[in-house]
């Protein structure tokens, strides 16, 4: 019987590993120079932490299992209970605010489409404890940092930003009551994903008597929080959270220009998150042109660790799958280059010197070359094939000369030139002939 990779999985090839691992590596480089320090945890939870977050519906999208204690796990789906119950465990003794990031492989039940697999790796940044405008900023901002860090630019990328207050305050304001926010956000969800006549006549079939669909679109036009009050208007009892809300984004906004990363950020009504606990700014980032599904989402969750039996922390967040980003990548061909890649190939003027390059191997290794040789004895040339085909930056050839002067040829690979080094000289100078061709021939 031939086997294949479950359905919604991926193989990793080394090509492929390489690809991944491009990636992996901006994440923690962003990561850590935003500050964030890294953390993980178990690959299952108990399947009750996992519902209290999400509800009992997210049991559907679930890999669960028992184990023999006959308690209920899940593998995780998102690392934000496990998050919560970690800062939880640990609240008094953590410094605040808490600024953890990480990269966990999660699992989720659910039909596997494109950009959305059963299996993939998420990017979570998290600022604990910190209420204020200056972490939801510097959340967006690390978000940012990471798209320039892969060489997408703002014609590229969009952060498009909102408020779940400010579009409650809104909604309250031109008669919505909260009862039907639920389904206001649903649809507001959903208004860039179908026609317009299609959403015109499911909002009007619901709230024409309160905030007709053309109302609605004269104010999904705002460019602003502040152009939002003025098409809204400031009159009325519920005109003060409106109000209020809207300074707070702008806030956030002023804090965006501060940190440079306007030309990326756009105000967005439309963008709800579909999830209820948040609670304050929310965010999500898509290619330019509206093509693709969010390359990622997040926002502020001031409830959620409390919740969840944890401390009451606020916090924001959010999450970058590895599957969406790829696929912006690969549509704006920003893929970081991917392959094997080698600092030097050691190899055999003929079998007699052999042992002299795997003594030469060792000692290049202990130098932190990345180095390589032929398991079979074969001629220079194709030697030298192989080391092309592993994209060795040089190739060290040891032969006759090596064991009567101590010589070895080193042949930079990019450009075919090469010269002669003791072996004393290479070891000594081993990063520097190793990496790149300018070192490797003077």
């Amino acid at each position: 019987m031939k086997y294949q990779a479950v359905k919604g999985t991926r193989d990793f090839y080394p090509d492929d590993m390489a690809a991944r691992n491009a990636i992996f590596d901006a994440w923690r480089r962003v990561s850590l120079r935003n500050g964030f320090v890294e953390v993980d945890g178990p690959i299952f939870e108990y399947l009750e932490l996992i519902t209290a977050k999400s509800g009992e519906e997210i049991a559907t999208q679930l890999f669960t299992l028992t184990d023999r204690g006959g308690r209920e796990l899940a593998v995780r789906p998102e690392m934000t209970p496990t998050l919560a119950r970690m800062v939880g465990a640990k609240a008094q003794t953590l410094s605040k605010p808490i600024k953890w990031f990480s990269m966990p492989r999660l699992c989720r039940g659910e039909r596997p489409q494109r950009g959305r697999l059963r299996e993939f790796f998420q990017w979570n940044i998290d600022v604990v404890g910190e209420g204020g405008p200056l972490a939801d900023a510097e959340t967006i901002f690390t978000a940012v940092d990471l798209l320039r860090e892969l060489g997408l630019g703002p014609d590229d990328a969009v952060v498009r930003i909102s408020s779940r207050p400010l579009i409650a305050a809104m909604l309250t304001h031109l008669g919505v009551a909260e009862p039907d926010h639920p389904a206001a956000y649903a649809l507001l969800d959903k208004a860039g994903k179908m026609p317009v006549e299609t959403m015109a006549a499911q909002w009007d079939e619901r709230f024409a008597d309160r905030l007709p669909h053309a109302k609605l679109v004269e104010l999904l036009a705002a460019e602003s929080p502040t152009a939002l009050i003025e098409r809204t208007g400031t009159d009325g009892p519920a005109a003060a959270p409106l109000t209020a809300a809207a300074e707070t984004l702008q806030s956030t906004f002023d804090l965006l220009r501060n940190l440079g990363i306007t030309e990326y950020c756009n105000f967005d009504v439309h963008i709800v998150r579909g999830l209820a606990y948040y609670t304050g700014v929310v965010f999500e980032i898509f290619d330019r042109a509206g093509q693709l599904r969010a390359v990622c989402g997040g926002g502020r969750y001031d409830n959620l660790l409390a919740a969840l039996g944890g401390p009451d922390l606020p916090a924001v967040g959010f999450g970058m799958g590895d599957v969406p980003l790829g696929l912006l990548l690969d549509e704006k061909n920003k893929r970081p280059p991917a392959g094997d890649r080698l600092d030097a190939y050691i190899i055999d003027a003929g079998p007699e010197f052999f042992t002299q390059v795997l003594e030469l191997t060792a000692k290049l290794r202990e130098q932190g070359v990345a180095c390589a040789f032929n398991y079979r004895r074969q001629s220079v040339s194709k030697q030298l094939r192989a080391a092309a085909s592993r994209n060795a930056t040089v190739a060290v050839i040891v032969g006759q000369e090596t064991g009567e002067r101590g010589v070895v040829t080193i042949k930079n690979l990019a450009n075919q030139t090469q010269r002669e080094m003791t072996t004393s000289e290479l070891l000594a100078e081993a990063q520097a002939v190793t990496h790149g061709p300018d070192e490797a021939v003077q």
